[in-house]
């Protein structure tokens, strides 16, 4: 197709004049900050998302206990395979849509307006649930290791409401200095399992085998449920792209940070899943995790290592944790900011500081957000006897509603790249513009149906109760109201409607 006509299909032209007319109008407190984003930097901003120290030392174990299978290492293998296939439409799409939206605009671009701004409500409450859930596995653990170590009893509520001042002060902070906290913390994290994963390997009590890798160890009754709880691990990693506005090359840096983040996440924890296994012997890691759960590492190193390991890795978790909060807290900030930019919500949303370019309005609504939900949850558990209460609620239920509305955009977004690219022959092949982002999107769907069939086990529901459709529904609910109002702005507010998904491109 040649560029004329390409430029013709992009933009109608009372969408190209409207286009125009709002460009020359962007106020500079609406603007993002320079682009201080490297490779490096996104990768680890990507990496933190999905907290390594997190997934091995508490995701791991669970998938194990839950399963009862020995191929979760091989799992993480598969998800990678299906997830590199999105990222090669992802990273090619990125290429032409420079957007804090990500999900929304190349939604939008790729299947219609109206689906996408339906696609933004569904991203937007995703995201809060995996931050906010994420919060409560945050004070659970603070509250724990300030009794075990101090003897201390702070309320995990209160222990949740001290990460989320120190998120709050850094997500209105420069990205930069955002990005640099964040590399510290992973390459902590990397360390720490790294140790697990060597001592655990020297460890081996029936020796070092190809258990955990076989794949009639994944692929038999229950590999549904594995798949889904270790999809858990990737979340965020399709965050790169949200950060397009900010990076130094907006059409190679998210695509190469995503594609090395995914390569690295898979590897990484295929690896350290294995490692778990070698450590407890294929024979013992099914009951050792069911009888430990998320303190099998730490259970491991309390057995092999001094106390004050023990205690500087539980230490380490905590920050691990908290890269988490602050990598979703970023990204919703700018989900925020991306939406009040196009009006789709209200104006001020789309209010950034001139000192840090930060989006200022977006990270104040989240951290309210957030500070909301803390507060119901921590005054509807005042009665509870239970220590575990904000993990088995808060956490399980809220980043089990995350996974569930990012896997469903995701297979959306696979869609969305060959409708997009269909423009683009000239430029990417076949496999690239069809073949690759349809067998991502046939894969994810087949997930999302897992996710869905599976939700109950997910929730820790006895079988089918309310929950298990009550909070998928809050999480897809938005989409209809969005592609409602999508409608209703074309009809009453057509220079609005015409600028929805232009904002990034603006500048």
């Amino acid at each position: 197709m040649s560029t004329a006509a390409r430029t013709t299909r992009e933009a109608r032209p009372t969408d190209a004049a409207a286009v125009g007319r709002v460009a020359a109008d962007v106020p500079a407190d609406e603007r993002l900050g320079a682009r201080r984003l490297g490779v490096p930097s996104l990768v680890s901003m990507i990496i933190a998302a999905s907290a390594p120290l997190t997934v091995v030392a508490g995701g791991v174990p669970s998938n194990f206990a839950v399963t009862g299978l020995l191929g979760i290492p091989l799992s993480f293998v598969v998800l990678g395979a299906v997830l590199l296939l999105f990222a090669i439409g992802y990273a090619a799409m990125s290429r032409h849509v420079h957007n804090a939206g990500a999900f929304f605009a190349y939604i939008a671009k790729g299947l219609g307006k109206p689906t996408g701004v339906g696609a933004s409500l569904v991203a937007l409450v995703a995201y809060n649930c995996m931050q906010i859930g994420i919060a409560g596995m945050f004070g659970f653990v603070l509250s724990s290791l300030l009794d075990g170590m101090f003897g201390l009893s702070v309320p995990w509520w209160a222990c949740a409401l001290a990460a989320w001042v120190l998120v709050g002060l850094l997500g209105v902070n420069r990205i930069d200095v955002n990005a640099k906290v964040i590399g510290v913390i992973v390459l902590l994290e990397f360390a720490v399992v790294i140790v697990f994963d060597v001592m655990g390997l020297r460890a081996a009590p029936e020796g070092i085998t190809a258990d955990g890798l076989l794949p009639e160890q994944l692929f038999t009754a229950g590999v549904g449920a594995a798949l889904v709880f270790s999809i858990a691990a990737f979340m965020g990693f399709e965050s790169g792209a949200i950060y397009n506005e900010e990076v130094k090359d907006p059409k190679t840096t998210a695509g190469r940070a995503t594609v090395i983040a995914i390569t690295v996440i898979a590897l990484f924890y295929a690896f350290s899943a294995w490692a778990v296994v070698v450590s407890e012997g294929p024979s013992g890691v099914v009951p050792r995790a069911q009888e430990f759960g998320p303190d099998l590492m730490f259970a491991f190193f309390a057995e092999n290592t001094p106390a004050w390991w023990v205690d500087l890795a539980n230490i380490l978790f905590l920050t691990s944790l908290i890269a988490a909060l602050l990598a979703f807290h970023n990204i919703v900030a700018r989900y925020f900011f991306s939406l009040g930019r196009e009006r789709i919500l209200p104006q001020f949303l789309a209010h950034t500081s001139r000192r840090t370019g930060a989006p200022v309005a977006g990270s104040l609504a989240q951290s309210v957000l957030s500070l909301v939900v803390i507060g119901l949850f921590g005054f509807a558990g005042a009665g509870s006897d239970d220590p575990l209460y904000p993990v088995v609620t808060l956490f399980t239920w809220l980043t089990n509603m995350g996974a569930f509305g990012l896997i469903l955009l995701m297979a959306m977004t696979s869609l969305a790249v060959i409708g997009f690219l269909r423009g683009y022959a000239d430029e990417y092949g076949a496999w690239t513009r069809i073949v690759a982002p349809a067998l991502a999107g046939l894969g994810l769907i087949v997930l999302f149906a897992l996710v869905v069939v599976n939700f109950p086990v997910l929730i820790g529901a006895e079988g089918p109760s309310v929950l298990s459709w009550l909070l998928p529904l809050i999480v897809v609910a938005p989409g209809a109201f969005g592609t409602a109002w999508a409608l209703w702005l074309k009809a009453n507010r057509p220079q609005t409607y015409a600028r929805i998904a232009t904002g990034g491109e603006l500048a």
